[in-house]
């Protein structure tokens, strides 16, 4: 199993989470932070006065899935999300060694 991770513009989480219910992904986690690339944050002027901000907000989407989706799942997020602007994100994969559903004890890809 792989852990897909993205790291995403928040007005392109409509897009992907409809690619990714299309591809036939079952769940995925979602959650809002900030942070910054190679774009280190951005200038903006609030009633005359300029402020740096540092932080960027951003989505963090986590899919769990079987070593054989994985190429295509990482492909299906990058169509979606891509907008060809600095700030698009990243996608990083990451080995999973255990999934345990903990309602039933399901482990595996049962679990997922």
């Amino acid at each position: 199993m792989k852990l897909v991770t993205a790291i995403i513009q928040p007005e392109q989480l409509e897009n992907v989470q409809k690619a990714l219910v299309r591809h036939g992904v079952g769940g995925m986690t979602i959650s809002e932070v900030s942070g910054y690339g190679r774009q280190r944050g951005h200038t903006e002027v609030y009633r005359g006065a300029e402020y740096t901000i540092d932080f960027i907000q951003k989505v963090k989407l986590e899919v769990l899935v079987d070593d054989e989706e994985t190429e295509a799942l990482v492909g299906v997020v990058l169509q979606a999300a891509r907008t060809g602007q600095v700030g698009d994100g990243k996608i990083w994969v990451v080995p999973i060694d255990a999934v345990v559903r903990v309602r039933t004890g399901e482990a595996g890809s049962e679990a997922v």
